[in-house]
């Protein structure tokens, strides 16, 4: 039966069928061929090479006859070769090769075992005993099979099997085994067999001679003297060296040329006495070697000199990146410091900001700026606690840790390693992967950092640890405190449109193959990008939508490669190229409103306006939330409605009001999660006004935490915030007195356009959020409280409430009377 199937071609080695045999695959095209039989059927062709040697053989360089084995089972070692274990099932004979490029892939002719039977055939059963009796007696002669082999062989009644299995185990040479291998008759194999096997007896015998008079002839000396000559004798006689013992030498020379601590050249030494006692092909030795070739390839006292160029690392820094001063500025005191001091141990620095804002590519231009080597590592989704400190070398596969892995590759014991995503880590049964963070970024205690496959003292302390978050409360707080905050705000629109001309128009242009094609990028075109294609806080989607516009545009330079064209990229043409809009802001509304309020969030993406609408329908003091809400935020709204009725006199509403309304609050985008505490203020603006039917300023925005007692606490992102109210067309903004330092991280020309309130209760903020009162208001005395000048009284919401329901009459009747004649209603 002819199949097509993958090869692995065998150095100095038979594989017979029913015998299983470990396998040490190193070559990737043998790599290849397993894991092609591995996603079939785990099928695969083995045959022996011509020539041991030949690293790559031709097709004309393997045998045409092997063996057709299963893959009982597959494992990858650290060094990147492939443990393979084998079972042998048939014959084949290669009939054609179909493809040696990644592989090696033949059409093979499989040779179906003789069902002859010793009953059948007498000859054959009298023959089967001779060579299971020879069998019997090479077994007592050679030491070296065990004795129960011999049991289970006078068990086999199957007469290809029986020849297969002796011959798997009898110690011919390579072309002996191979002839067996292609001598499809069985008779014959057996005959062929007997006939070997009798040779081999008669060579035992004489060497058990031999051994017998040369054991009473020499003394001690004598006896190691003889055997080594007889060892280098049989080696001269071979031309083969024994390549063990040229690697044990090899390593033991790398041993003592490579500078380390004390404390790992004795370890190394230690191992490598084990590694001598031991098989070379022996699991443990394979172990030994890989921790040994570990420890003598991570940098021990190898490091790069800093460059300690003030001037040309601004100058780098500012070349790289648009303004994160805070962060550049801290990495020229850095080296600043380390002009005067000869050795200052690395900082933790811990960049916290919104994606796509360059904390990745940050880090890679301090490694540029100081003169480092750079590893990046990315935490994000580890929650093995081994994937830091290793796994000990007790386990199948052990390796180390990425912090020591990192380094090995960096080749330098002082390079700019950054851990990317650090918030992103999480725990589970295998422990907690921050928690082992803690020894590696604390600089009292990573000069000694143990890694638990290494098991020795590693000096972590000249690295430059750059760690990267979008959130801080995901870090724990042990973690937090070893570590130097620094936060990345999002981009201005300004900044972002001086990015987007200065660096990434550029970047893509030469990424798209627009080099010598003449494109003007008009700052309309970037702002449509901007606002209407973008949200977010950095520049990442702006990119992707620049490289997008400037694709369309290749294609159509491509149609007509010979026309010299000028390309005019302005916001009609970018609207044209990307399609609809994606993104709306905020915006304010066009008249005050009764009961909807303009509160300001801060959101990943950067900051947002948040309006906040409340209704008030009769009822027994129901209180619906509506808006996708965070637990915080709806503390804020209970606490807002209990403000307002403590505060019920002062507006002049009745204390029992609550009693006989419901109150429905709703936070507009159902879609995006909403949380926090700084709406406080909103609520209770949007609150009142509309109990108090008082129209709340359009222009007028605000954030701000409240408490019970009506005080206006601090808020965070008060930055990103402004930028909203700014984007929004917001003339006034109302902020937390606390919040007035922060003000100095606002671009000049936003604090130019919008005026700015600091308000410490929540009667300073409705007295500036709510509107001028109309002529006919009713509630005189909340004019009043609104101006300062005294508190409203207790009858006046009476008369608010009776003043709302002829007014809702009146525009009842117009309505119907417009209805009637045809007409349009009051909107």
């Amino acid at each position: 039966m002819k199949r097509k199937i993958p090869l692995l071609p065998l150095r100095e080695l038979i594989v017979f069928p029913h015998e299983v045999v470990p396998l040490f695959v190193g070559r990737e095209k043998s790599i290849n061929a397993l894991e092609e039989a591995m996603a079939a059927d785990r099928h695969i062709l083995l045959c022996a090479q011509k020539k041991a040697k030949v690293n790559d053989p031709k097709p004309e360089g393997i045998h045409d006859y092997g063996t057709i084995g299963t893959i009982i089972q597959l494992l990858r070692l650290p060094d990147g070769t492939v443990k393979v274990l084998v079972e042998g099932k048939s014959r084949a004979k290669i009939e054609e090769y179909l493809d040696t490029g990644r592989f090696f892939h033949v059409e093979a002719e499989e040779i179906e075992a003789s069902k002859v039977t010793p009953d059948d055939d007498p000859e054959l059963a009298a023959l089967m005993r001779s060579v299971q009796a020879t069998f019997e007696n090479y077994v007592k002669l050679n030491k070296r099979v065990p004795p129960e082999l011999a049991v289970s062989v006078q068990s086999i009644d199957n007469a290809s099997r029986l020849a297969d299995t002796i011959a798997a185990h009898v110690n011919f040479k390579l072309a002996a085994k191979q002839e067996l291998l292609e001598t499809e008759s069985v008779r014959a194999r057996l005959e062929k067999l007997y006939e070997l096997m009798q040779n081999e007896i008669e060579i035992l015998q004489v060497e058990k001679k031999i051994r017998t008079r040369v054991k009473k002839q020499m003394e001690k000396n004598q006896k190691e003297y003889y055997l080594n000559e007889q060892m280098q004798a049989i080696q001269k006689e071979l031309g083969s060296q024994d390549e063990f013992k040229n690697e044990l030498a090899e390593l033991e020379d790398r041993i003592r040329r490579k500078k380390m601590s004390k404390e790992a050249t004795e370890r190394l030494k230690k191992e490598l006495r084990k590694l001598k006692m031991m098989s070379p092909m022996s699991a443990e030795a394979t172990v030994v070697r890989n921790y040994i070739d570990t420890v003598l390839a991570l940098p021990w006292n190898e490091r790069t000199e800093d460059k300690i160029d003030i001037e040309e690392a601004e100058r780098i820094l500012d070349e790289d990146h648009y303004g994160l001063e805070k962060p550049k500025q801290r990495i020229v005191e850095y080296l600043a410091v380390q002009a005067l001091v000869k050795k200052v141990r690395g900082p933790i620095l811990c960049l916290v900001g919104p994606p796509g804002v360059g904390k990745t590519s940050l880090a890679k231009s301090v490694a540029r700026s100081t003169g480092r080597k750079f590893v990046r590592v990315s935490l994000g989704g580890v929650r093995d606690e081994a994937e830091i400190r290793g796994h000990r070398r007790t386990y199948i596969g052990a390796m180390p840790g990425k912090i020591i892995q990192g380094l090995r590759k960096s080749g330098s014991t002082n390079p700019v390693f950054l851990l990317d995503e650090i918030d992103k880590m999480s725990m589970d049964f295998r422990g907690d992967p921050s928690a082992a963070m803690l020894e590696v970024l604390d600089p009292e205690q990573n000069v000694a950092f143990v890694d638990h496959f290494l098991d020795l003292d590693y000096d972590l302390s000249e690295v430059l640890f750059v760690c990267t978050a979008n959130s801080l409360h995901t870090i724990p707080l042990p973690l937090r405190d070893r570590m130097e905050i620094i936060e990345l705000s999002g981009y201005t629109d300004e900044d972002k449109l001086k990015i987007a001309k200065q660096y990434l128009v550029p970047k893509q242009v030469e990424l798209n193959g627009l080099e010598g094609v003449e494109i003007q990028w008009s700052d309309s075109a970037v702002k449509e990008l901007i606002h209407h294609y973008t949200k977010e806080a950095g520049v990442r989607s702006l990119e992707r939508e620049i490289a997008s516009v400037l694709r369309k545009l290749a294609r159509e330079h491509v149609k007509e490669p010979k026309k010299k064209k000028t390309f005019k990229v302005d916001a009609k043409l970018a609207n044209k190229l990307l399609g609809p809009r994606k993104y709306r802001f905020n915006r304010a509304e066009e008249t005050d409103m009764i009961g909807m309020a303009n509160g300001l969030a801060y959101t990943p993406m950067g900051g947002d306006l948040l309006p906040v609408e409340t209704t008030i329908t009769s009822g027994k003091g129901k209180v619906t939330l509506t808006g996708q809400l965070g637990d915080v935020i709806k503390e804020s709204a209970t606490a807002g409605i209990t403000y307002v009725r403590s505060r019920s006199l002062a507006l002049g509403l009745e204390p029992d009001f609550y009693e006989h309304v419901d109150f429905h609050l709703h936070f507009p985008e159902g879609a995006v999660p909403k949380d926090g505490p700084s709406a406080g203020v909103t609520i209770v603006t949007s609150l009142v006004s509309a109990l108090l039917a008082a129209p709340v300023r359009k222009d007028v925005a605000m954030t701000g935490e409240i408490n019970l007692r009506g005080k206006v606490l601090p808020i965070g992102g008060l930055k990103e915030k402004v930028l909203a109210a700014y984007r929004a067309e917001i003339k006034t903004v109302l902020c937390p007195r606390e919040n007035e330092k922060d003000l100095h991280e606002v671009p000049k020309n936003v604090m130019k356009a919008i005026e700015f309130k600091f308000v410490e209760s929540l009667d300073e903020v409705l007295r500036v959020a709510l509107a001028p009162l109309p002529e006919d208001h009713p509630n005189q005395s909340l004019r009043a409280f609104l101006l300062g000048e005294s508190e409203a009284k207790l009858d006046d919401w009476r008369e608010v409430r009776d003043w709302m329901k002829q007014r809702k009459e009146q525009e009842d009747r117009a309505r119907e009377t417009a209805r009637e004649s045809g007409q349009h209603g009051p909107h």
